[in-house]
């Protein structure tokens, strides 16, 4: 029913648009300079060339494409619409090359868009995805055309008590992590309507956690300190930046949403009403029907 590079699931999933997308999830070598062996990529690509330039999604942390589940369908009935798992994320390969950092991050994702796309790119990045379009954009303009952030990291570092995991401290933190009732907590905390936090929500979301080394690639990030603030390069982005935000938002908050409007020169901040920190999965018409209207 899916693809032979996914992991088994332990039991079905129950949402049409959830078995849809995993259906439709394609793997692909991805080459990096001075790395011996291509990284196997997992990725989304829906919707047809269109006078729009193609989307591309970026999820959020110890996440995958799935996340995009609802929003993705949505944005493909206009253009092409691509969603990648990040390198040490979801169910693209971990390699024994390259330790999991945001400067790793930024070469596998350059390089994936160099082999597939290779046409500047609506970027759109959700929470730790959103740090990662920023960083994306400040390194790589020429491959950016507009920049949209969900609910986004990237004004404040991140904590630096991962720096200091050793183990088996590191091990026993990403278990903890793997814990159904823990993720569900999570998941719970993320939505303002709770009850989309259902069971196939649970089941896509933990899905990426029999990859293998999923555990060595969650605890590399962590002791790399993870993305920073950008503080004052923020100011230097120059493409139209459109920044979407739960109004409900109890895992970052909503006073990053006024900064970033502050701090990016070229953009425009839109309030999600009854809605948490996820806004493609609680609210996915209207999240896309600001993003298509956005870059129309």
């Amino acid at each position: 029913m899916f693809p032979e590079y996914l992991p088994p699931l332990a039991e079905p999933l129950t949402e049409l648009t959830s078995i849809s997308l995993a259906q439709a999830i394609i793997a692909q070598p991805v080459t990096l300079p001075a790395v011996p062996q291509p990284i196997l990529t997992t990725y989304v690509r829906q919707g047809n060339r269109q006078p729009l330039p193609p989307i591309l999604l970026l999820h959020g942390f110890d996440s995958s494409v799935l996340e995009f589940r609802r929003l993705l369908p949505l944005l493909a009935n206009s253009t092409e619409t691509w969603a990648v798992d990040l390198f040490g994320f979801g169910f693209t390969q971990r390699s024994p090359y390259l330790t999991v950092n945001p400067t790793h991050i930024l070469a596998h994702l350059y390089a994936f868009w160099q082999s597939t796309i290779n046409q500047p790119v609506i970027l759109v990045g959700a929470s730790m995805g959103g740090a990662t379009a920023i960083d994306f954009t400040l390194n790589h303009p020429q491959a950016v055309q507009s920049l949209v952030l969900i609910d986004s990291a990237g004004i404040n570092k991140g904590p630096i008590a991962g720096k200091f995991l050793f183990p088996p401290f590191d091990y026993l933190a990403t278990e903890f992590l793997r814990q159904p009732k823990v993720r569900q907590s999570i998941s719970e905390n993320a939505y303002f309507d709770k009850s989309l936090a259902s069971r196939d929500a649970q089941l896509c979301a933990a899905w990426h956690l029999q990859s293998p080394l999923w555990n060595r690639g969650l605890i590399e990030f962590t002791k790399s300190g993870g993305y920073g603030a950008f503080g004052d390069r923020l100011n230097t982005i120059q493409q139209p930046t459109l920044i979407l935000w739960g109004k409900n938002d109890k895992i970052l908050g909503t006073k990053d949403a006024h900064k970033f409007r502050t701090a990016i020169p070229n953009s425009q901040l839109i309030w999600i009403d009854k809605c948490g920190h996820v806004p493609h999965l609680e609210q996915p018409q209207i999240t896309a029907n600001q993003i298509l209207e956005f870059v129309n």
